[in-house]
């Protein structure tokens, strides 16, 4: 049972934060480095921006069944396993003498990338109570924040420097260190919830709560995958159609980061008071912004005030949308939950990656703003829809954060009710 002075898990979260921070930044590395890795490895930008598409697409094809072989694992331990994965695979990218054995790295890393999140996008929800997962789950988001703050442009200048393979290699050595602070400092949690008497398992599509989680990925990959038809390719744009120096792309890129701190702060804010009106405005943001970008390529000051409020927008969505699968999710799907919403994202990235490389040799780079844009406002038309359709079928239970208790979840046949000081499986009895 958590005890209700349970000090708030800083350190573990932080050091999961840390791990999202290299994770992230190894991801998109290339999106800095785009011109570079194709100019060292005589291949076309296009082809370096389909790393992205090869990464993600290993997540997306590995995840689900990775997830499935190792759940009987002790998560911090296979953590610990999948770190020294993922080192391996950027010192593989850092020493790739061509572009075929960079997929090959990129390969590993999307493997190791995979069952990460698998991990990771469900450990804040067992390290604290239900009430404590919107603040949790805002604190190791900050990782993948700084990864756009910090990581992507000092991983772009460093690779400007010093060369795009001693980005990654930085990278791979980094992970070793927080090899060390992941066993210090990482608290281990149940992951598998204990069965009441009589109670049997039944398959994670048949639990009450699995649509609503299934619509949340969807909304991922609608989401995820606009955002990455332009993002993709904002080096070429930044470049070529707004006039920025090479040299500068680093610079933007930080500030698009570092406005995605704010959108961070307000996300944990709006998490835990108003998140349906909160994802909602984010989105709307999002898509407005995104399209102000692509409509001003010719005033370059417009394209950073716009890029700031692009950043700070976005910035917030994915920590709404993985707290809303959290509440959503009953304590019996968390875990599968986390890995669909990995997939989900890693589709989202890898096929905006691939809609936005055949745009591009097709389009200005300042249209695939404005396809991101019609994506976006796909996405929250939808999400709008059936949240009131869901507001129509249940009016009463249905609250502001429209997420489902795991205590109004039907029990399963022969399921045996506990009294509430009879609770075995570590929460709080409601």
């Amino acid at each position: 049972m958590t005890h209700p002075t349970r000090p708030f898990p800083w350190v573990g979260l932080l050091t999961l934060s840390t791990a999202i921070f290299f994770m992230v930044t190894s991801e998109f590395l290339p999106t800095g480095l785009l011109p570079q890795i194709a100019a060292d490895l005589d291949v076309s930008e296009a082809q370096v921006g389909l790393l992205i598409t090869i990464f993600a697409g290993t997540v997306v094809l590995t995840t689900a069944p990775l997830a499935a072989l190792t759940r009987r694992f002790e998560r911090k331990h296979l953590l610990l396993a999948v770190l020294v994965l993922f080192a391996i695979a950027n010192v593989g990218a850092a020493i790739a003498p061509d572009y075929a054995l960079l997929v090959v790295a990129r390969v590993l890393g999307g493997l190791a990338h995979g069952l990460f999140w698998a991990i990771a996008g469900a450990y804040s929800g067992h390290l604290v109570p239900r009430h404590q997962i919107a603040r949790a789950v805002a604190v190791t988001s900050g990782g993948g924040t700084a990864a756009f703050v910090l990581g992507v442009p000092a991983g772009t200048a460093l690779g400007t420097a010093l060369g795009w393979r001693a980005a990654f290699g930085v990278i791979a050595a980094i992970v070793l260190v927080l090899l060390v602070l992941v066993v210090r400092f990482l608290p281990a949690v149940q992951h598998r919830p204990t069965l009441a008497t009589g109670e049997i398992t039944l398959p994670a599509r048949r639990d009450p709560t699995f649509p609503a989680v299934l619509f949340i990925c969807l909304l991922v990959l609608i989401v995820v995958g606009g955002q990455n038809v332009f993002y993709t390719y904002i080096a070429p744009f930044l470049i070529d159609s707004a006039g920025f120096a090479e040299a500068s792309v680093g610079a933007l890129l930080f500030v698009y980061g570092g406005a995605g701190a704010i959108g961070l702060v307000l996300a944990g804010f709006l998490g835990s008071r108003f998140p349906r009106g909160g994802l909602y405005g984010m989105l709307g943001v999002v898509a407005v912004s995104v399209a102000g970008v692509g409509l001003s390529a010719g005033v370059p000051l417009l394209v950073i005030v716009l890029l700031f409020v692009w950043g700070a927008a976005f910035g917030g969505i994915p920590t709404l949308l993985q707290t809303r699968l959290l509440h959503t999710a009953s304590a019996r799907v968390r875990d599968v939950g986390a890995a669909l919403l990995t997939t989900a994202f890693n589709i989202g990235i890898g096929g905006g990656a691939a809609i936005g490389g055949a745009l591009f040799v097709v389009l200005p780079t300042p249209a695939l703003a404005l396809v991101q844009a019609a994506i976006i406002g796909f996405g929250l038309a939808l999400l709008v829809v059936v949240d009131l359709v869901r507001a129509r079928r249940a009016p009463v239970a249905v609250a502001d954060d429209d997420v489902a208790d795991e205590s109004s979840v039907p029990l399963i046949t022969g399921s045996i009710v506990l009294p509430d000081h009879s609770q075995r499986d570590g929460r709080e009895p409601r």
